[in-house]
């Protein structure tokens, strides 16, 4: 990874959820020799200064236990407090601009219970620049048991290549194998589509098996929708990488169905992948 000013970008509410994702995180940024910024946001309106004043205090408890948690998770690694006043959602999308990733838990310490995903998640999922992680699910290696792989979809649209490399980077990281799904129930209605298709995918995984040598990659190209061949897979993985959207997707779309379905349902972390943003 680059290594950004801000390196990963961890969102902490005090949450159990908000917890899981900073572990997470704290392995991702020692992995990559990464910082990791720890971020807590508080934009709640306030009647008075001194209700402002109790607000910033609770803040500042919050972002300094989410720093400690961190720094036992990584040891001698390198954590930054960052406190900003605003939407969690807007800030976290604004630090995107400035970090390796994003990483915050699937539901926030105000979320509703029995939500599968809360707002500020699907919020920076959606429009945040390049990859989001939302923790969730099974990820911590179990002892005596083989690592589990690194799954990603690809249909070879342009939209999931930035998917396929950022999957690729991290099976290496991890030394486990990448598993590359390709569903072909959404194959467009022309003759040959699926042959294209299946073309496609097979030309976005070369382009990245050229620079990761040593990482084994298991191909599946199944009949049946993204959805669920995605979903399957992601039973038996340790992360889950999607492309913000797919091949099918509405032009405009920050955020397809497959990814939101995914990111709903899986049942391990998910990393939503955007495009990099073209100037002009």
């Amino acid at each position: 990874m680059a290594g950004t000013v801000n390196g990963i970008v961890a969102g902490y509410d005090g949450s159990t959820a908000s917890e899981e994702a900073l572990d997470w995180a704290a392995w991702e940024a020692t992995a990559h020799g990464l910082v990791l910024t720890v971020c807590h946001a508080w934009g709640r309106a306030v009647p008075d200064d001194t209700a402002a004043d109790l607000a910033w205090k609770y803040a500042e408890c919050v972002i300094a236990r989410g720093v400690q948690h961190a720094q036992t998770a990584m040891g001698a690694g390198d954590v930054r407090p960052l406190l900003a006043s605003g939407s969690p959602a807007d800030v976290l999308c604004d630090m995107s601009a400035s970090a390796d990733m994003v990483v915050l838990g699937y539901r926030g310490r105000g979320g509703l219970a029995g939500l599968l995903l809360g707002s500020v998640s699907s919020q920076v999922a959606a429009h945040a620049r390049g990859a989001v992680v939302v923790v969730r699910g099974h990820w911590r290696p179990v002892p005596g048991h083989v690592p589990l792989p690194v799954v990603v979809g690809a249909d070879g649209s342009g939209a999931s290549q930035p998917a396929v490399a950022f999957a690729f980077a991290e099976a290496a990281l991890r030394d486990v194998p990448l598993l590359a799904v390709c569903a072909l129930a959404d194959t467009p209605n022309i003759l040959g589509g699926a042959r294209f298709l299946e073309a496609d995918f097979e030309q976005a995984l070369a382009k990245c098996e050229a620079d990761y040598p040593a990482v084994v990659v298991r191909r599946q190209v199944v009949q049946g929708a993204p959805r669920g061949a995605l979903l399957d897979a992601a039973a038996g993985a340790q992360l889950l990488v999607v492309g913000a959207r797919g091949r099918c997707g509405l032009r405009g779309m920050m955020l397809g169905s497959v990814s939101m379905a995914v990111l709903h349902h899986s049942p391990c972390p998910v990393a939503v992948v955007h495009e990099p943003q073209r100037c002009g």
